[in-house]
């Protein structure tokens, strides 16, 4: 199936964001600082959803599928 850059590229920042949110979040609770996990927590949870919309968005425009 042939993919778009845009699709692929916004997929792999969400993922990086994902990423750096989650560090910051473990940072957070290391730290004993609460609040900040509870945000960095609710953006993660924000960040799902949209890198889920965007992946079914570029299935339902991609190319054919090998005979299924």
């Amino acid at each position: 199936m042939k993919r778009s850059y845009v699709g692929v590229i916004s997929l792999c920042v969400i993922l990086a964001l994902n990423i750096i949110f989650m560090q910051l979040l473990v940072h957070q609770f290391f730290y004993e600082n609460y609040d900040g996990v509870l945000i960095y927590m609710g953006i993660n949870i924000l960040l799902f959803p949209i890198a889920i919309f965007i992946y079914k968005k570029e299935k339902h425009r991609g190319g054919q599928t090998n005979g299924k």
